[in-house]
């Protein structure tokens, strides 16, 4: 049994609840050397935090954001940067997208700066925007321009999630078994919810709460 969880957390726990992830033992590793760093150590916790990340990312497989937008779903994502007649400029070239619909905010340069699509989102809950990335980099004392590469390896991956989680401090609705709320402050709105809270009980069940 592990001395750093409160209950015994195994790689084949963890395989139910990412079923046909082919990396189960690299997420367990990364999973078990970083989450108590962060006091993401109990059942409620650790089912929580599995259940976002999962939804997050389809079940760990998806560590960068996707942006292979149509035209017409730019225009309804992002009305103001994409109004018709330009989104077609742009459609199906992720970088592109990226370095308009992130450009000038989240500490992010113009889009000539190529900001937009360095900050993209990445990691298992998807860091975005170079405010993010630096004040990420400021915690585990990297250099920011390294983070990119970083937040695409399972250690990266999971340490920025766990680095999100308790800059929000999301232990406390994890603890009241709070899904809506915990959606809330990850998503911004509650997309997903209904896949969230299966994740929830289904990690809950298979870690023995």
């Amino acid at each position: 049994m592990s001395q750093q969880f409160a209950f015994n957390f195994t790689p084949e726990q963890l395989a139910q609840i990412i079923p046909g992830n082919p990396y189960v033992a690299e997420w367990y590793a990364a999973l078990s050397r970083i989450l108590p760093d962060y006091e993401i150590n109990t059942v409620p916790r650790v089912a929580a935090f599995l259940a976002q990340c999962a939804h997050e990312s389809a079940n760990f497989t998806a560590l960068k954001e996707n942006l292979n937008y149509t035209a017409a779903s730019l225009t309804r994502v992002w009305p103001s940067r994409f109004p018709a007649g330009i989104a077609e400029q742009y459609a199906h070239n992720q970088e592109k997208i990226a370095n308009r619909a992130y450009c000038d905010r989240m500490g992010n340069g113009p889009e000539a700066s190529g900001d937009g699509w360095r900050y993209a989102g990445k990691g298992l809950i998807q860091l975005t925007g170079r405010d993010n990335y630096s004040r990420f980099a400021e915690s585990i004392q990297t250099p920011v321009e390294e983070v990119a590469e970083y937040l695409q390896t399972f250690e990266g991956a999971v340490q920025s999630a766990a680095w999100f989680w308790e800059s929000n401090n999301l232990n406390q609705w994890a603890d009241a078994g709070d899904i809506l709320t915990l959606t809330k402050r990850i998503n911004g709105g509650v997309i997903g919810l209904a896949d969230r809270e299966k994740h929830y009980q289904h990690a809950c069940h298979v870690l023995g709460a």
